[in-house]
Parts: C-alpha cells; sequence; structure tokens
C-alpha cells in the first residue's frame, strides 16, 4: 500500500481513508513509536469512524512487535486518551480519530508519558522521518494486547471538578453528533441530577446527521432548535471526539468560546487566588480584564494544543483556554476536554441563579467580536505582508501567532492556518459595534484585495 507523508500535520497525523491514512502507515508508527519514546506500555483506542478498528488492529501488530505492551481502551474519546495515559501510568497513547472531519477521513493523535503531546517539533517529525523510510527497528518478543474498560474511572475524575452538592435538576440539550460522547453522557446521566434531553446521542460511523462538527453553522440548528422547543436551561454540542464542546444559552443562541475562556477563568480563580490563567492572541481583552479583576495573572501563548499545554506547564498555569473551544485543565494533565468544560459551565449555572444568556450578556457587549472570519487566498504570504505594511507603524504589533495590532478601542489578530491556503481575521473593539463593522471590513479588503 503507497504511503504518502501529507497525512504529517503539525500537531497530528489525519487524511482520508485509505489513500492518506491507512492500516500499512498505522503499522509503521507502531513499530517505530515504542523506540522513538521509550515505550513499554502504550494506550490505544479510537472514535466511531468505520475505518478506526482496522487502523487500530494493524497499529497494535506494530506495537507488539517492537516489544510494546499495548492497553486497548476500545472506542473512546481523544480525552479519554489521555485521562488512560496519566492515570495508568503509561510510557504514552495513540488516539485513533479525526475529530470533526468528514467520514471518510482518520487520524492519530499521539502523547507521550503524562499524556504530554507529541506534536512537529516534539518528535512527530522524526515519527515521519522513519516510516517514510521504512526504518522500522528490529522486532522484538511480541507481549499482550489487553483490554481495559477506563470509563468508570474516567467518570469518577471528571466528578471531581464540580461541587455535586451545588448541583440543581437543570434541563440540559446534549448533541453528541453521532460522535464517541453518546457512552460518557450515558454514565454521566447515571451520577448527575439533570435532565438530559438526548440528541444524536448513538455512535455511528456513517454520521447519519452529518458530520460532528457544531461548529457549521447548518449544524448549530441542530442543537439549538431542541433548546428552544423543549424551553431547556443550556444546550451543549460535541465534535466527533469530544474534546471540545460548544456551549448554547436557554435560547439556542451558540455562546463563543473566547467567552467561555474569560468566564472560567474567573471560576477557577476563586478557587485558586492568584493562579495563573493562559489565553491566546487571537481575542484576548475580555480574558485579561476579568483575569486581572479576578487577581489572577493573564499569560498569552500561541495558539495550539501543543503550545498550550507546555506554556501551562511551565508557568504551572491552572487553567488554559482558547477561543476555538479547547479548555485546558491542569488537574487533567494540562490536557483539554470537552467533558470538563461543559460540566464547569453547567455547576457555574446552578450557583448563578440565573439564565445562561444573562450571566455573559455585559461581557459580549463590553468586548463585541467578529467571530473567526476565513478567506480563502492564493498567497497567504503576500497577504501578511500587505498587512503589516499597512498596520505594522500604527498600533501595538505582537507578532507571537500570526500578526495582532491593539490601539486604543479596537484590536485584530491575522494568521495563517497550518493546512490550508486560508488567512484568519478575529477583531474586537471596546463595546462599539458599528466601530466593530467598519474595522473588519477595513481588514477584510486588504486581506481580499
Amino acid at each position: 500500500m503507497e504511503l504518502k507523508s501529507s497525512a504529517f500535520k503539525a500537531y497530528d497525523i489525519r487524511g482520508k481513508f485509505p489513500e492518506e491514512v491507512n492500516e500499512e502507515l498505522a503499522y509503521r508508527i507502531g513499530r517505530v513509536f515504542p523506540t522513538l519514546f521509550n515505550a513499554k506500555r502504550v494506550a490505544v483506542g479510537h472514535d466511531i469512524r468505520l475505518s478506526g478498528p482496522d487502523i487500530q488492529k494493524a497499529l497494535e501488530l506494530g506495537l507488539t512487535e517492537m516489544g510494546c505492551e499495548v492497553v486497548d481502551i476500545g472506542q473512546c474519546g481523544t480525552e479519554m486518551i489521555y485521562f488512560a495515559t496519566a492515570h495508568l501510568g503509561l510510557d504514552g497513547g495513540i488516539m485513533i480519530t479525526a475529530s470533526h472531519n468528514p467520514k471518510e477521513y482518520n487520524g492519530l493523535k499521539l502523547v507521550r508519558k503524562e499524556a504530554r503531546p507529541i506534536s512537529g517539533d516534539t518528535g512527530l517529525k522524526d515519527i515521519e522521518a522513519k516510516v517514510m523510510a521504512g526504518e522500522l527497528g528490529t522486532p522484538a518478543e511480541v507481549p499482550a494486547v489487553i483490554e481495559v474498560d477506563i470509563m468508570k474511572d474516567y467518570i469518577d475524575h471528571l466528578l471531581t471538578y464540580v461541587d455535586m452538592s451545588a448541583l440543581k435538576p437543570l434541563k440540559i440539550v446534549v448533541n453528541s453528533g453521532n460522535g464517541a460522547a453518546g457512552p460518557a453522557i450515558d454514565e454521566l446521566e447515571k451520577r448527575l441530577p439533570f435532565n438530559f434531553i438526548k440528541v444524536n446521542n448513538n455512535p455511528d460511523g456513517t454520521f447519519p446527521n452529518g458530520v460532528p462538527n457544531p461548529l457549521l453553522m447548518e449544524n448549530r440548528e441542530a442543537t439549538a432548535k431542541v433548546v428552544r422547543e423543549e424551553k431547556a436551561d443550556l444546550g451543549v454540542a460535541f465534535d466527533g471526539d469530544f474534546d471540545r464542546c460548544f456551549i448554547f444559552d436557554e435560547n439556542g443562541d451558540m455562546i463563543e468560546g473566547y467567552y467561555i475562556v474569560g468566564f472560567l477563568a474567573k471560576a477557577f480563580l476563586n478557587k485558586n487566588p492568584g493562579a495563573k490563567i493562559i489565553y491566546d492572541p487571537r481575542l484576548t481583552w475580555n480574558t485579561i480584564e476579568l483575569v486581572e479583576e479576578a487577581g489572577g495573572v493573564p499569560v498569552m501563548c500561541k495558539s495550539g494544543h501543543a503550545f498550550i499545554k507546555d506554556c501551562m506547564r511551565k508557568e504551572d498555569a491552572v487553567y488554559g483556554g482558547e477561543m476555538s473551544a479547547h479548555n485546558y485543565f491542569k488537574d487533567f494533565s494540562f490536557c483539554d476536554s470537552g467533558m470538563i468544560t461543559w460540566l464547569l459551565v453547567a455547576e457555574l449555572l446552578c450557583q448563578a441563579e440565573g439564565k445562561m444568556s444573562e450571566m455573559l450578556k455585559e461581557r459580549m457587549e463590553r468586548y463585541p467580536i467578529s467571530g473567526e472570519i476565513n478567506s480563502t487566498v492564493a498567497d497567504a504570504k503576500a497577504v501578511m505582508a500587505a498587512i503589516e505594511e499597512k498596520y505594522g507603524s500604527t498600533g501595538e504589533v505582537c507578532k507571537m501567532d500570526g500578526f495582532s495590532v491593539d490601539y486604543p478601542e479596537w484590536r485584530f489578530n491575522v494568521r495563517i492556518s497550518n493546512t490550508e491556503p486560508v488567512v484568519r481575521l478575529n477583531v474586537e473593539t471596546r463595546g462599539d459595534k458599528k466601530l466593530l463593522e467598519e474595522k473588519t471590513a477595513e481588514v477584510l479588503a486588504v486581506i481580499r484585495g
């Protein structure tokens, strides 16, 4: 079977099955992983994609041929691999998933000891080099594949993040998108006082209700409609491997991930006075203000899970959040979790005695945003050069991640996609929606002109 290096991305391995991601690729990754990361025991699992079990079988063959014991946790979400790796004291973990991509895709996310991410800068390029060159090492004595049910320990851990006595019988719509979240929601339902209305809860790799990507406008209504019809207190929608969740208020309006970062940061600082909070450069003012008001220390970090996790460890931050709905927790091995995120939001809603929309309305009005606007361009580097020429000497510039400029009343960030010829724009203002519209149009004209 022909191998292509195109599946190797900045943070993971992902591509179409079987053209880019296939059994031979997985087998070879299994052969090189134990030597590169000195791994004797590795957790392996897969999401709901139909190709997952075959890819896992090939991966396990490669791992065991190199003398590595496999802890098979079966069908799961990405965060369950993170949890299993850390909780069981393993040497690594490999999750077979393509997250929110269409059903013809699959891929692998890899971690080392302590669930530390493996990305381009921390070993993924080495894996790629050995896999493509066929440098697969010398086989060793073949150990066992052990099947382990991690669910109970995982659910027990999730519930340590909330005060069970503070929870009330909220009505919550949960849309698993026929992804991997359904079984975890079923287990949580047994332990929580919430009244769950479950949408697309059964895992189904044929994606009968579309791609499990709640960010797509056409997918949001599936959750929003049920929230309105059921007069629910809260809506939660997951992507395919449920490392991200998206929150809907009681009106069925999806809340931008940016506002959830400040919301959770404030809650963590109530319990951890003076702690450090990590945030990304795309949208910043709301988070910085809330963190500083709560006596915390805001620390900016380049976006991307590998950067955020590394930064959190260095800073010993209690929480980190990205506007893309990735939320990271110190006590979860500094990893991202969609389940912990919605549980914390639900706990805060129970404690607030108000409606979800009311809790964030003031913050949204104080710092209105454009939402991330993607533009497909012929030459992304030329676009960035044009942006820098126009704005580079006019405000406070930051080049940590793309190109950001802060002015007294507005700011923006422009960055290039890691994987496609797309430029992404985010704009925010200090309470001025008219200025937001004007400046968004102004910067877009440069990008698309």
